[in-house]
């Protein structure tokens, strides 16, 4: 990789790809991130990388640790709480919404994505091994993603993306992997809101809402809680 002699639009980038690392779970919490292993994998000197993780480290994703340098960051049981608490209100609101506004096509794409999880759980469970995957990662966030698309209201979508960036995207896949009970509890609500909105009840599809996103936040919470004692903190 060249060099550009900007060197913000050459910060941004090395920012947005250890993002998208960190989203995607390719870079795990609580993993140290090397300034020279950094430079060197993007061809560049340390001080745009020490730049892009300066820039990252005021988004809370990472964090400066004494003696470790910069660390993917592991966000606070109550960070996770409270963000999931704004989230809630947001997605009933979008739920409410989208019940008005939902096409035969959107509760369509709601169905198969919920089908990708079902029939992973169903997968997972006649193997006896743990779920998560890029592919369910990937089926729980289209399936939000099409509700707020419904919605139809551009600042509710970049509200809820916004609370959506602050934490590893596969971090809920991890969370429901080894659980069951709460994993096939996803999909049953899942259901519980394509219902509402096929019935186009926007009170019951934003309470439901509301009540899966919480829901979803406490087992969240719950997982970082345990993640966070066996993290080091040097």
């Amino acid at each position: 990789m060249t060099p550009q002699t900007d060197d913000e639009p050459l910060v941004d980038d090395i920012a947005a790809r250890i993002r998208a690392r960190i989203m995607n779970g390719e870079l795990a919490i609580g993993k140290p991130l090397r300034q020279a292993a950094l430079a060197t994998e993007f061809g560049v000197s340390r001080t745009p990388v020490r730049e892009a993780l300066r820039q990252l480290q005021n988004g809370g994703l990472i964090e400066m640790q004494p003696n470790r340098g910069a660390v993917v960051r592991v966000p606070a049981p109550w960070e996770v709480r409270q963000a999931y608490e704004v989230r809630a209100e947001l997605e009933g609101m979008a739920a409410r919404r989208a019940a008005s506004r939902i096409t035969e096509r959107g509760l369509a794409a709601l169905r198969e994505h919920n089908a990708v999880l079902r029939e992973a759980a169903a997968r997972v469970a006649g193997e006896g091994r743990s779920a998560g995957s890029p592919t369910t990662t990937a089926a729980n966030d289209c399936f939000h993603t099409v509700i707020c698309d419904a919605a139809d209201n551009p600042w509710l979508t970049r509200m809820i993306d916004r609370i959506n960036e602050s934490f590893p995207r596969n971090v809920s896949s991890l969370a429901l992997a080894g659980d069951e009970r709460h994993r096939q509890l996803n999909i049953r609500e899942h259901d519980a809101v394509i219902e509402a909105l096929a019935a186009h009840d926007a009170d019951r599809a934003d309470a439901l809402m509301r009540e899966h996103v919480i829901s979803s936040g406490e087992h969240l919470t719950a997982w970082y809680e345990r993640r966070s004692q066996t993290v080091f903190h040097g």
